[in-house]
């Protein structure tokens, strides 16, 4: 049965091989709160919130796009596990949440062990950035769902916060002000109209001298986590919101977390816009307009705080490491 299974696509010793590979990465993870290894039928995480008042669960699933097809074209796998996390960190942090776990969900047309094991090895290292556990996941094997050298990837974030700190634009007022921080590329968003774009003019391996870096190693920068400079910014100040900004652009997501009786307005000259996104425009003729719907031109987070504040923002955020700029404010509708 299992050479027939085989044949038919699916090969359970390197299924066997990957959940071996996979402990090794996750227990580097785990804390005190982890109370299983890889192997059971679910994960076991002991939750102790006696700091807070009143605890709120918080979760987000994603994926990362087509930006999987760079790295399965180069060959290189050892990023693109740490953007799915970072992303995820991002989402619920962005609420006042502190990351607890994470799980993913890996799915290939013929299960390459090495190729998961970088993989994870990526989930691994951004998990220990973050200060949260790889606790759990799903390795499937797909033929004849996807090509024999491609795959799939996804991953769930948990995390935890204080009812009365969570952030979700209630506080959002008119006169509030937009200070952006930078992003360092595309992050995860807007890979399709980059790839359609860019690869008729120019190889992966093309070394671009606007962007000082070959075209792949400029596509495949790690999306950034925003964590630690989240929780610094605020544990000092009241934020009246955070926006990060993926798919739908600086508007579509920051309309999220701003009230509708208010108007967002963006200064598009405020910041430099960095080179890569200049070349996508350039390579396939697109409007302003549709940049900005489908990328975050430079800007991979929003911090919407007082008029009071903003100093003190841009200050925290300096000393972060992090590059900061005013970029807009709330007017009333």
């Amino acid at each position: 049965m299992t050479d027939k299974y085989k044949n038919a696509g699916v090969d359970l010793k390197a299924g066997e091989e990957i959940v071996k590979r996979i402990k090794d990465f996750a227990s580097a993870t785990f804390n005190e709160n982890v109370l299983s290894g890889i192997g059971h039928f679910g994960a076991f995480y002991k939750a102790d919130f006696g700091k807070m008042k009143e605890p709120v669960l918080v979760s987000s699933v994603d994926g990362v796009g087509t930006k999987l097809k760079i790295a399965i074209a180069l060959n290189k796998h050892d990023t693109i596990g740490q953007d799915l996390v970072n992303h995820c960190v991002n989402d619920i942090s962005v609420g006042g949440a502190q990351p607890l776990f994470f799980l993913d969900y890996l799915a290939f047309g013929k299960l390459n062990v090495e190729t998961a094991a970088e993989i994870i090895k990526g989930f691994s290292k951004a998990c220990r950035k973050n200060g949260l556990a790889l606790i759990g996941g799903e390795t499937a094997e797909m033929p004849g769902v996807y090509a024999e050298n491609e795959y799939d990837i996804s991953g769930t974030i948990v995390g935890v916060a204080d009812k009365e700190k969570i952030i979700n634009g209630d506080l959002v007022e008119e006169g509030d002000v937009l200070i952006g921080i930078a992003s360092n590329g595309l992050h995860t968003n807007g890979y399709s109209l980059a790839r359609s774009v860019l690869l008729k003019q120019y190889s992966l391996t093309e070394f671009i001298p606007e962007l000082n870096s070959t075209l792949g190693n400029e596509l495949l920068r790690v999306h950034k986590s925003y964590l630690n400079f989240i929780q610094k910014l605020s544990s000092e100040i009241s934020v009246h919101a955070f926006s990060h900004i993926t798919g739908g652009g600086i508007l579509g997501n920051t309309r999220r977390v701003v009230p509708d009786k208010l108007k967002i307005n963006v200064d598009w000259n405020a910041w430099e816009t960095p080179p890569i996104f200049n070349l996508i425009q350039e390579a396939g003729g697109i409007t302003d307009e549709e940049m900005r719907q489908v990328f975050n031109l430079g800007v991979g987070l929003i911090a919407i705080v007082g008029k009071k504040d903003v100093e003190q923002t841009l200050k925290i955020a300096g000393k972060a490491g992090e590059k900061a700029f005013v970029i807009g404010k709330i007017s009333g509708a």
